[in-house]
């Protein structure tokens, strides 16, 4: 995919002279190839960077300031503090945003309030078509989406454009599926008395998102919210708000206003109004454990419904009869692809004794190829910058202790050079089931590898863990891939693959991971309510 100055037009209404300064730096890539040079045992610290200005796929030029958006319009805060927004690959601030105040919160639910009446009494076919039409114009606009995730996340922009894509998928989807919606059909089920079970939206919803997936993760939540007649207040994370704005910018003229809006600002003041405010009906949220934890601790107070998909450490569990090579390709993408950064990444792996050191060499081989770099320097990209300067600290702590503790650097396990976030791809041998790098959540670039000897231990170590989001089963036997998928206490588990997701299947985790269902006619079952009406026709006529 290239890129001309006509894919970046029209961005933000408020900022349109920045976004023309932005367009003019941008300039068709050479598509090139070029491969890091690494041993297998070790990556370069190497980091691929645009050779000039008039190289990069895209600019970091500033793109001004960002608002919210309530009621059909961008509007600000009543706090005039901000915080910066950078680009992860450099360094550099490329926008801010409010850091948001109670009153914001109570602007927005007022107004999604206000507009609940109108969106919950339009059929499923309306609401439908709204969700198509908003479909269609996120489509239209998917480079300049693409690009302004690259430059907000990270992402390199072929991860970033599938990101997107799925997005456009996941509305189209919820458009479908609210007019498909199947209950227990009408009867008597008391003699003389018949029964009929109807369907309704919660009200309005408080969406809180994460940074690592922000349009993707803003669509798994809006998809299933307003197709199942609600409206929402969403609060994307302050790392990686633009095409949250963006999105919902778009959807002037298609949604009424007041259905979608965007609150900006910092989980402890913005998150918080949202969930103890009593107007909002559900607050739904993907983000770490003790966030999900605050806010169910918080909704309990008014018995407010609490949608939660948290944290993962995914368990990639690989038999003696695995296809080796199938599995470690999969990991550099699995493990790798989002720098890691995803819940259900492949990042805890097992292996069985006897195949151990080959797997580790093929993994290693496998990883050492990866190319690390600025998504702006183009298409060989593979792999990005981690969020933020904060981030790329903890990640690296955990390489540190785990180093110092016993685990071997088989490749990476250091930082990259120059400006930027950068974590070199890492893989960690010599590890223990309860070492901290197995346990915790590490969020980054780092893979581990434990040995297991026999099927039993390696269920019973892979169960063990507190979180219950995804694994994966590599093996040639059927049996044990179905036998296992029923052992593994985990939301999702792959047979042979890992981290592949259809937009009809359900994600959500259990234990320590939250509870809800994202995608999926399960989602809108999570954001509705069923009532059951009984009519008694026993009754003589008055």
């Amino acid at each position: 995919m290239e890129f001309t100055r006509t894919h970046l037009r029209g961005y933000h209404p408020e900022l349109g002279a920045h976004y023309a300064h932005l367009t003019g730096y941008v300039a068709v890539v050479a598509r090139e190839q070029r491969k890091a040079t690494v041993s297998a045992t070790s990556l370069t610290a190497s980091i691929v960077r645009p050779e000039s200005l008039s190289a990069r796929r895209f600019a970091e030029a500033p793109l001004g300031a960002l608002q919210n958006w309530v009621n059909g319009q961008s509007v600000p805060s009543v706090s005039a503090e901000r915080v910066a927004v950078h680009n992860p690959a450099t360094g550099t601030e490329i926008t801010s945003v409010p850091v948001g105040a109670k009153g914001d919160v109570d602007a927005a639910v007022a107004a999604a309030k206000a507009a609940l009446p109108g969106w919950r009494a339009l059929t499923p076919g309306a609401r439908a078509a709204a969700l198509l039409e908003l479909a269609n114009a996120i489509e239209a606009n998917a480079d300049e989406l693409a690009t302004l995730e690259a430059l907000n996340a990270g992402k390199p922009v072929g991860l970033a454009s599938e990101d997107v894509a799925a997005t456009v998928d996941t509305f189209r989807f919820m458009a479908g599926a609210v007019r498909a919606q199947r209950s227990l059909a009408a009867g008597e089920y008391l003699e003389g008395r018949t029964s009929f079970v109807t369907t309704e939206p919660l009200g309005v919803v408080g969406a809180i998102t994460p940074w690592n997936y922000p349009i993707l993760m803003a669509a798994w939540k809006l998809g299933p919210i307003l197709a199942a007649g609600n409206t929402c207040v969403l609060k994307p994370a302050e790392l990686t708000p633009i095409t949250t704005v963006r999105l919902a910018e778009l959807s002037k003229g298609i949604l009424p206003d007041g259905v979608l809006n965007i609150v900006n600002g910092a989980g402890a003041i913005v998150g918080a109004a949202l969930t103890k405010h009593p107007d909002v009906d559900m607050v739904s949220v993907t983000g770490s454990v003790r966030s999900g934890r605050e806010v169910a601790k918080a909704a309990a107070e008014s018995v407010k419904r609490v949608h939660l998909e948290l944290g993962g450490k995914a368990a990639v569990m690989i038999f003696a009869d695995a296809n080796l090579t199938a599995a470690a390709e999969t990991i550099r993408f699995a493990g790798f692809g989002n720098t890691g950064q995803d819940c259900g990444a492949a990042c805890r792996v097992m292996v069985h004794e006897s195949v151990h050191d080959e797997f580790v060499r093929e993994l290693v081989e496998q990883v050492s190829t990866l190319v690390v770099g600025d998504p702006a320097a183009g298409d060989e990209v593979e792999m990005g910058p981690v969020v933020s300067q904060r981030h790329h600290q903890t990640i690296l702590g955990f390489i540190d202790r785990a180093v110092a503790g016993g685990a071997t650097v088989a490749v990476g396990g250091a930082a990259g050079d120059g400006d930027g976030w950068f974590v070199l791809p890492t893989v960690l041998t010599n590890v223990s089931a309860d070492d901290e790098c197995t346990s915790e959540e590490i969020f980054g670039p780092v893979v581990t590898v434990e040995k297991f000897s026999d099927e039993a231990t390696a269920v019973e170590s892979a169960n063990a863990t507190a979180y219950g989001l995804s694994a994966s089963i590599w093996t040639e036997s059927a049996r044990r891939g179905i036998a296992l998928s029923h052992q593994l206490n985990f939301g999702t588990v792959w047979v042979n693959d890992h981290l592949m997701f259809a937009t009809e299947m359900p994600w959500g985790g259990v234990k320590m991971s939250g509870y809800g269902r994202d995608l999926s006619a399960y989602a809108l079952d999570d954001y509705s309510r069923t009532k059951h009406v009984m009519v008694n026709h026993t009754q003589p006529a008055a």
